[in-house]
């Protein structure tokens, strides 16, 4: 799991889905990635590297959220299908497609996503957005039909949410995530 901006590995929601996944036999990775508060593409795509090294493709679901999401479709684009098989499925909760007008962020979206590289880098695509996220804003349609199309994913989209959680609120539970991650996990 890749966790957001300026959030931690033990923050909202994540200790709630590792500890029920784990509850069911699953191994739960999720990675402090450096500097949450200033993060650099580089670094976080390094970090999140070296966490899913060991761990078979076939055998993981990658969850990222918010920027987390954004580092999770990096690490698709460079893996080896060839050499290591697809993962076995990704969810992306409240993440984005494209920049969404943070310049300190910008480096993580340049170069542009490489689509079909990506979509072909794991089995499986699921996507949780609220509609009423205040990161992507009004481009939300946008960015959930970026995901749909090119990446072929499911997409949830519950009316209320925001960016789970929005600025200065916190969600210990995510059952929707949990649910998703179930439905992609191999069988």
């Amino acid at each position: 799991m890749s966790h957001g901006l300026g959030m931690s590995s033990t923050d909202h929601w994540y200790p709630y889905l590792r500890d029920e996944l784990a509850a069911t036999g699953h191994d739960v990775r999720v990675p402090r990635l450096p500097d949450a508060h200033a993060p650099q593409a580089d670094a976080w795509l390094k970090a999140l590297s070296a966490e899913t090294a060991s761990a078979p493709a076939p055998d993981t679901v990658l969850v990222g959220h918010s920027l987390g999401g954004v580092n999770v479709l990096r690490l698709l684009a460079r893996h080896d299908v060839d050499a290591e098989g697809p993962y076995a499925g990704v969810v992306l909760v409240a993440s984005m497609a494209g920049e969404v007008g943070y310049d300190a962020l910008a480096p993580f979206f340049d170069p542009g996503f490489d689509w079909p590289r990506i979509r072909r880098a794991a089995t499986s695509f699921r996507i949780l957005h609220a509609a009423d996220d205040p990161v992507t804003g009004p481009a939300t349609p946008d960015h959930i039909m970026k995901f749909v199309t090119e990446l072929g994913a499911t997409a949830t989209v519950p009316a209320e949410g925001g960016h789970f959680p929005s600025t200065d609120t916190t969600l210990p539970r995510l059952p929707e995530a949990l649910r998703l991650v179930t439905d992609v996990l191999p069988a």
